[in-house]
C-alpha cells in the first residue's frame, strides 16, 4: 500500500472532471505460472501451482509435504480455490490433482526485464511496481487508446510469449482497478463517467489501499461496495478513520488520484531469504545451513552487481521454530557486492544471535546501497580488521 499524501484535505473536495491524463496499469497474468508453462506447454489448461523448492522437482500437489506457500497459480487452479500466499498443504486439500512446479526466480526476473523493455520501446514513461506490473503514462504518446494498448500487448507477447492485462483511466488508482476487471488477457478503458456502472458496484476492498482490517471496519458500518463508500457521509468517515485516511477513502471512492508516475525509484535494500522444508538446527545441521548461507550470499552479490550497487550494511534474519524472528545488521568500512565479504559480514551478525534452537528461515539483506566507489572510507579501518580475524559460526 502506498503512503497517503500528507496534504490529504480535512474535508473532501467537490466532484471534479477527469484530468485529461491517460494512465495505464499493465499486470502480467499469473506471471510465474505463465513463465513456467513456456517450457511445459503440455500443462496448459491444467491446474498448476508454483511454489516449493526446486530440489523437489515436478509433482502432484497431493504428494507435497512441507511448509511452503503458493507463489502463484494458473487460473484453472484458482478456480479450485488456490491463490497466491496460500500454504501448499491447504492448497493440496483443495486441489490434490494440481501440478506443483518449483519456482525459478532467475527466469522470472529475465522475463520481467524483457516485458518492461518492450513496453519502454513504445511508451518510455514507466513506473516500475514490481516484477510483474508497471504503470505507463500514455498522455503524450501518439495513438488512439485501444490501438495503443493493443500495440503494447502485442509487443509484450512478442518479447516474452506471455499475456498481460491492461487498464487505462485518468489516474493510477482507477487503472489499478481496471486492469483486474477482464483478466486474463484483458483490456479495460474507463473514464470518470464510467464510475457508477463499472467501479461503484465493486467491493470496497478493490481499492488499492483498503486492506482487510479497513474493509472489515467499513462492512461493520454498512459500507460494502465502492458505491457505498462514495455515498457515505464524509464526516462519518473522518470520525471513524481519522482526518487523513478518512478523507482519502472518500476521494478514492470518487476516483480521484493526482499522484504522478514515479519513473525512478532508488532501491533502499536488497534481500534474499529461504524458508526451510523442515527445521534445521545450527549445530546438527551445520553443513546444510552453511551451504544455504553461501548460496544466499552468492545470489545477493549477483543481485547487487546486476543493479550496479554496493552495500554498506549487511544484515541477517532468522526465524526460530517457535516463530520468533530476530535480525542483526553490520555496517562495513567498505561498501561491497562481493559474496565473500557478504558472507563474512553475515557470519559476524550470526555471532550476535542465539543459535541454540532449530531454525525455520534464514535471510540475508544488503542495505545502504551506493554506487561502486562512492565515498569509500579507509579500507583498513578497525571494523574491517576485526572482521578479517574473526572466528565465525558457520564454516
Amino acid at each position: 500500500m502506498e503512503p497517503f499524501p500528507a496534504s490529504s484535505p480535512a474535508l473532501p473536495r467537490p466532484p471534479v472532471p477527469g484530468s485529461g491524463r491517460r494512465i495505464a496499469h499493465l499486470d502480467m497474468d499469473a506471471f510465474f505460472a505463465q513463465v513456467e508453462l513456456l517450457s511445459r506447454p503440455e500443462l496448459r489448461g491444467l491446474p498448476v501451482v508454483v511454489g516449493g523448492r526446486r530440489a523437489a522437482g515436478v509433482q502432484r500437489l497431493r504428494d507435497y509435504a512441507g511448509r511452503g506457500v503458493a507463489t502463484t497459480a494458473t487460473y484453472e487452479a484458482r478456480a479450485l480455490g488456490v491463490h497466491s500466499g496460500m500454504g501448499l498443504m491447504k492448497a493440496a486439500a483443495l486441489a490434490p490433482d494440481a501440478i506443483l512446479l518449483p519456482a525459478d526466480f532467475e527466469e522470472y526476473s529475465r522475463c520481467s526485464r524483457l516485458f518492461k523493455s518492450a513496453v519502454a520501446g513504445i511508451a518510455p514513461a514507466i513506473e516500475d511496481r514490481g516484477i510483474d506490473e508497471i504503470f505507463i503514462d500514455l498522455t503524450e504518446v501518439p495513438g488512439e487508446t485501444v490501438e495503443l494498448a493493443g500495440r503494447i500487448k502485442s509487443a509484450v507477447r512478442q518479447a516474452t510469449g506471455l499475456g498481460c492485462s491492461i487498464g487505462i483511466t485518468p489516474n493510477k488508482l482507477l487503472s489499478k482497478i481496471a486492469s483486474e476487471l477482464q483478466k486474463p488477457d484483458g483490456l479495460t478503458v474507463l473514464t470518470m463517467a464510467d464510475l457508477p456502472a463499472r467501479v461503484w458496484p465493486l467491493p470496497a476492498s478493490a481499492i488499492n489501499g483498503v486492506g482487510p482490517k479497513a474493509s472489515a471496519r467499513l462492512e461493520a458500518m454498512g459500507i460494502c461496495s465502492i458505491g457505498d463508500l462514495a455515498a457515505a457521509d464524509p464526516g462519518t468517515l473522518l470520525a471513524a478513520f481519522g482526518q487523513s485516511y478518512g478523507a482519502w477513502l472518500w476521494e478514492a471512492a470518487h476516483g480521484r488520484d493526482d499522484r504522478p508516475l514515479v519513473t525512478f525509484r532508488e532501491a533502499k535494500s536488497v534481500s534474499r531469504e529461504t524458508t526451510f522444508a523442515q527445521d534445521l538446527h545450527p549445530r546438527r545441521d551445520r553443513d546444510a545451513l552453511t551451504g544455504i548461507l553461501l548460496d544466499l550470499c552468492r545470489r545477493l552479490g549477483a543481485d547487487l552487481e546486476r543493479k550496479g550497487r554496493h552495500a554498506r550494511t549487511i544484515g541477517i534474519k532468522l526465524r526460530y521454530d517457535d516463530f520468533r524472528t530476530v535480525t542483526r545488521d553490520l555496517t562495513l568500512d567498505r561498501a561491497t557486492a562481493d559474496p565473500d565479504a557478504i558472507r563474512d559480514a553475515a557470519r559476524a551478525c550470526l555471532r550476535r544471535v542465539p543459535l541454540d534452537r532449530p531454525l525455520r528461515l534464514l535471510g540475508i539483506r544488503a542495505g545502504t546501497l551506493v554506487l561502486p566507489g562512492e565515498a569509500e572510507p579507509d579500507p583498513f579501518g578497525e571494523e574491517a580488521q576485526r572482521l578479517a580475524g574473526m572466528l565465525l559460526p558457520l564454516e
